[in-house]
């Protein structure tokens, strides 16, 4: 600083205090200027701006703002490790602003650091014990397994806000995350009364419905929400598909006669099964709803062939009377299973064999196929609809 000219004491003490106004003013207009580019899309060229802010005048009290929309530029060219930087640079130049806290937690949440960002969130709470900050606690808890913890925090949210949907909500989403869907339905109700247009907890409410089992519970949410919002209820039709077990939608074959009568001799199933011993092989063509494991459904021990054991009116073998002589026995296993994913239709083949006397019998609408894979998800078949019998068709 040059003090020529300044002449008395109280020229050299005006002349120091204007320094750092000067230099706040110059920081000032580097965070205008750096916002401007920001706006424009220059996001390098406003990086540059605002750390020219920071370092004009750190102590301003500008500096933390200028760290954040550094930030900010960062993050919208990909750059995490610097944004991490600057809102660390933030926190340095105002350790007790929890806002600074909370944008760094936010940032490690995004990208699943989740005990970092546990770490911000608490520092947040400890200097400011707001609604905000103890739900972004309880959220960073529950993505660490700290479910009790979680549900502390959430409780504490709905002790703060007892007529607002935040805190139930909360308490929803960690009863999900346990299992314990019977409790996070009934937190999302008491969201949804508290707040009707919340309808994030509708799809929640949604999830929880598709992962306890109730599809058509969750089909209402996805109505619902398909008049208000698309985006959430497509989302939410896309897990349910996702979620839901597999099941057979049709049965059908064009060269076994599923729907023929008991005592129906082989013969009849085709020709060539006239001659003592001989065997012919058969198809029965298996299309599912949803795309199945190929692995599973190709894996011919997955599934089953026997004769119907039904206990309903008509469904059991050869309506249950008693069984001749001349009925054959199918092996328990197709010979062969191909899979069409582009129908989602397994072809299982599968041979019977005629008797040493050439008599031999069969009942066809009692024949049951069953099935025990997964789809491509990891779900097991839907115990509902897994296997088929030609009397009553899929069940």
């Amino acid at each position: 600083m040059d003090l020529r000219g300044i002449g008395s004491p109280d020229n050299l003490f005006a002349a120091t205090v204007q320094q750092p106004s000067q230099l706040e003013s110059l920081a000032n207009n580097a965070l205008k200027q750096g916002i401007d580019l920001y706006m424009r899309q220059d996001y390098k060229a406003a990086i540059t701006e605002f750390k020219r802010s920071v370092g004009l005048s750190p102590y301003s009290t500008h500096a933390v703002d200028a760290a954040n929309y550094m930030a900010q530029a960062y993050l919208s060219i990909d750059d995490t490790g610097g944004a991490i930087k600057a809102y660390q640079t933030a926190i340095r130049l105002d350790p007790m602003r929890d806002d600074s806290h909370v944008n760094l937690g936010n940032l490690y949440f995004s990208r699943e650091r989740y005990q970092e960002a546990t770490e911000e969130y608490e520092k947040a709470v400890t200097l400011n014990p707001s609604s905000g900050n103890y739900f972004a606690l309880g959220q960073a808890y529950m993505k660490t397994g700290r479910y009790s913890d979680a549900e502390l925090q959430f409780d504490q949210v709905l002790r703060m806000e007892p007529d607002r949907p935040n805190g139930n909500f909360g308490l929803g989403l960690n009863y999900s995350k346990q299992g314990r869907y019977d409790e996070a339905i009934g937190q999302f109700q008491k969201a949804i009364s508290k707040d009707h247009h919340f309808y994030d907890a509708y799809a929640e409410l949604g999830y929880a419905y598709a992962d306890s089992g109730k599809m058509d519970e969750a089909q209402r949410q996805v109505d619902l929400l398909n008049l208000v919002d698309p985006e959430l209820s497509g989302s939410l039709s896309s897990y349910m598909h996702k979620v839901a077990p597999p099941k057979f939608a049709i049965a059908y074959s064009t060269d076994f006669g599923y729907s023929m009568p008991m005592k129906t001799s082989l013969t009849a199933l085709d020709i060539y099964l006239e001659n003592a011993d001989a065997s012919k092989t058969f198809t029965m063509k298996f299309q599912f709803d949803k795309q199945i494991s190929r692995e599973t459904v190709e894996n011919r021990f997955n599934w089953q062939i026997k004769r119907s054991t039904a206990s309903g009116a008509g469904q059991a073998y050869n309506f249950g009377f008693p069984i001749s002589d001349t009925e054959v026995t199918l092996s328990p296993f197709p010979d062969q299973v191909i899979y069409d994913s582009d129908s989602r239709t397994a072809k299982v083949h599968f041979m019977i064999q005629q008797n040493a006397t050439a008599d031999g019998t069969i009942d066809p609408s009692h024949i049951e196929f069953k099935f025990t894979g997964k789809d491509i998800y990891g779900n097991s078949m839907d115990d509902k609809f897994d296997q088929f019998i030609g009397f009553s068709g899929v069940a």
